[in-house]
């Protein structure tokens, strides 16, 4: 792994508790990368004598080399989110990477499903924009996993990436929406058992909570066999 610094050069908050981070690379300059990879930060702990290593998933797109973009929530006492949540533009730090077994495939032309919960949808982003970038004409379908209204982010983004690429399309669900919510309403779970008949020609990635990929790979399983890539962002 190589170690990269890098100045904050964009914040933007992207929800009560999500926060969009852009760092610009400044030595080296650039960074090479497989979609959905992820870059570590060393950070202070406090009662530890020493930092703490916490990784980051790059939700940008490896043809955007000199910057990364990271996605994370604040999670209260977590050092790793206290640390960059605590970082302003114009900042400098330092990261190491890139590494992670957690990347897109080739598999052979099959349709690719990603299924994400939470900021799970980070390395997700990357694959899928990577993905869409190589212009092939295979499904890409995407269901995200969110709580409730005030957790949705990049909605606009996926309905432009949806617009400008007919292979492409997904679905955002809230498990517990407040009224009004006109979309898909449930765990992301459900939305697989329901919409998912075959996963004969699929491949596919899951990323965020463990109960979310446990409980998928059994039905998945159960539905025929296919790669499963798994990342686990939280239990």
């Amino acid at each position: 792994m190589h170690t990269f610094t890098a100045e904050v050069s964009r914040i933007q908050d992207l929800t009560h508790d999500v926060r969009e981070i852009e760092l610009r690379l400044l030595e080296p300059s650039s960074i090479t990368f497989k979609p959905g990879q992820f870059v570590s930060f060393e950070v202070p702990k406090e009662g530890q004598p020493r930092p703490v290593t916490r990784p980051y998933s790059i939700a940008s797109p490896p043809g955007q080399a000199a910057r990364i973009l990271l996605v994370l929530n604040l999670v209260q006492g977590g050092p790793g989110s206290s640390y960059l949540f605590g970082l302003r533009e114009g900042e400098r730090t330092s990261f190491k990477g890139p590494a992670g077994a957690f990347y897109l495939r080739d598999d052979g032309g099959r349709d690719l499903l990603f299924v994400a919960t939470g900021t799970g949808i980070a390395p997700l982003r990357s694959m899928i924009l990577a993905q869409l970038e190589r212009g092939e004409s295979r499904s890409v379908t995407l269901f995200w996993g969110l709580r409730s209204q005030r957790d949705l982010y990049w909605q606009e983004e996926l309905m432009a990436l949806s617009a400008d690429h007919p292979n492409f399309s997904s679905v955002t669900t809230l498990s517990k929406p407040d009224p009004g919510w006109e979309g898909a309403n449930g765990r992301v779970t459900a939305l697989i058992e329901a919409r998912v008949s075959s996963v004969g020609n699929l491949a596919v990635y899951l990323c965020g909570g463990s109960g979310m990929i446990k409980d998928l790979t059994t039905r998945l399983n159960a539905k025929g066999l296919c790669p499963i890539y798994r990342e686990k962002y939280y239990d």
